[in-house]
């Protein structure tokens, strides 16, 4: 008597009616392969299936670097959209004090951040007087601050987005939400020939919010156009 188990009648033309299935199923083809190895002996070398095993091996890191592809595409897309939907909010005001009222209301909540802040450099201490009665998102500074602030007095020029952890927020920028922020972008505002430069600070408790790692594209058509909206507003 073979001492080989048979395969049952109705697996076997389950098999043959449907051969489809079992070269679809991975699994069930590795099983084949490595049972043909088994039975040609140790002695044998199979070129075949180790071609077939590198294959296999270069398709999942294909099929992995597919998703991350697509995966990257749709987050850039949601990105897009996100950054075009709060600048659409955010050209809707005719007032200022609604406008800076809708940057810490709606604008923030598309963005999904927590805190957001306007800095103004002035020399004129009326003018303070007057902005900070406006509400707490409005903040004005000594000549030279948002160049401090953005790059922490260290030496280099400050760049247009800054994405950075913070351990605590500045009370001079975040006031009482100070001690809950953890990541923060900002957002470097040039005003034009002859004008102080002025700062964006967007603050969020999630401390992986914002991070140098990540991509900065968007956050800078979003301050070229929160750049022209201010220009209007000063004139």
């Amino acid at each position: 008597m073979s001492s080989n188990p048979k395969i049952e009648d109705a697996l076997r033309e389950a098999i043959i009616s449907q051969p489809d299935v079992i070269l679809n199923d991975k699994d069930l083809m590795n099983a084949l392969v490595a049972a043909n190895e088994r039975s040609m002996g140790a002695n044998i070398v199979d070129l075949r299936g180790i071609a077939m095993e590198r294959m296999e091996t270069r398709l999942d890191r294909l099929e992995d670097t597919h998703r991350s592809v697509i995966a990257a595409a749709y987050e850039n897309l949601a990105g897009t959209n996100q950054i075009h939907r709060a600048i659409l909010r955010m050209l809707d005001p005719v007032e200022f004090e609604s406008f800076l009222q809708n940057l810490s209301g709606e604008v923030a909540e598309i963005l999904r951040v927590d805190a957001v802040r306007l800095v103004l450099e002035s020399t004129q201490d009326d003018l303070e007087l007057v902005l900070n009665s406006l509400g707490d998102v409005l903040k004005i500074a000594a000549p030279g601050f948002v160049d401090d602030y953005i790059t922490l007095n260290r030496a280099g020029g400050p760049r247009q987005v800054t994405l950075r952890q913070v351990q605590d927020g500045p009370d001079e920028i975040y006031g009482k939400k100070s001690a809950w922020i953890r990541s923060e972008a900002c957002l470097r505002l040039d005003f034009g020939a002859g004008r102080l430069p002025g700062l964006l600070v967007l603050g969020a408790e999630d401390p992986h919010m914002f991070g140098p790692q990540q991509g900065t594209d968007l956050l800078v058509f979003f301050t070229g156009v929160f750049e022209r909206v201010m220009r209007r507003w000063l004139s």
